[in-house]
């Protein structure tokens, strides 16, 4: 069974950083696409970043020129760097994976993190 867990996340004012990390376990899986997702109170949702095996990525405008995706395949590891937090950005962060694993393909989620921009 493959699992992803988040860590990183917390308070901190705005203007500051944050350095989300997102690790996949489990045996005999591969990655494709690595993503982050966050959803704030009350609202829906919405894709944060997205980093694919060729090494493309993807970032929602609000938080482009901001973040930063990477990723350590060694070590089935996603990265996200926040810097320059606004407000706006507090939410809860989820980390999303496509991994093949026995022969199926599919996407797996973590359980997300806080992360808490104050003004």
């Amino acid at each position: 069974q493959v699992q992803l867990v988040e860590s990183g996340g917390g308070a901190v004012q705005a203007g500051g950083t944050l350095r989300l990390s997102c690790a996949a376990s489990g045996s005999s899986f591969s990655i494709n696409s690595m993503d982050w997702y966050r959803q704030a109170p009350g609202k829906q949702r919405e894709l944060v970043a997205t980093s694919t095996s060729g090494g493309s990525t993807y970032y929602a405008g609000s938080v482009k020129g901001r973040f930063t995706i990477s990723r350590d395949n060694a070590k089935n590891t996603v990265y996200l760097q926040m810097n320059s937090l606004k407000p706006e950005d507090t939410a809860v962060y989820y980390c999303s994976a496509f991994i093949t694993s026995m022969g199926l393909s599919r996407p797996y989620w973590g359980k997300g993190t806080q992360v808490t921009v104050s003004s």
